[in-house]
């Protein structure tokens, strides 16, 4: 039986992304109103903030350079579609999500946000194919052997 590379890669993701806690009613359609009123530009600059704000890391800062500019214009970019999605475009599910589910809502509804804009990143080709670059590394042989034999 051959090793599932594809299922490890997918695996790989998951534990990249982060889980999803059970979110209440309200929480959800929060969560539905947040994701249909962002475009794929705003995704987009979503995840280039979470990207920008990620390379802070000490680990990370020798990978990836990010200037104080472009992080300051991420934050607004990111400050200008929160407060149009809260206070705009979903101020009454955000009102109704707070009230009965506390603030706990307003992160599970985020989280889904985020979660939705990194799936759209990761469907990119390249993307995708970066994340499988790795598999030329891995001794497939090792792998293999913990394929269940056939009988």
């Amino acid at each position: 039986m051959k090793f599932p590379y594809t299922k490890l890669v997918a695996a790989c993701f998951l534990v990249v992304a982060s889980s999803m806690a059970h979110a209440g009613i309200y929480s959800d359609d929060m969560s539905r109103c947040l994701v249909s009123n962002t475009s794929a530009k705003d995704k987009t600059d979503l995840v280039r903030w979470i990207f920008t704000i990620s390379a802070l890391h000490p680990d990370l800062s020798s990978v990836a350079a990010v200037s104080e500019k472009q992080r300051d214009d991420m934050n607004r970019k990111v400050a200008r579609l929160l407060e149009r999605l809260l206070t705009e475009s979903c101020r009454k599910q955000t009102q109704e999500a707070l009230k009965y589910e506390g603030s706990a809502a307003m992160q599970l509804s985020f989280q889904v946000l985020g979660q939705v804009a990194m799936q759209e990143l990761m469907s990119n080709t390249a993307v995708a194919n970066g994340f499988v670059g790795f598999s030329k590394h891995i001794d497939k042989s090792k792998l293999e052997e913990l394929a269940p034999k056939a009988k």
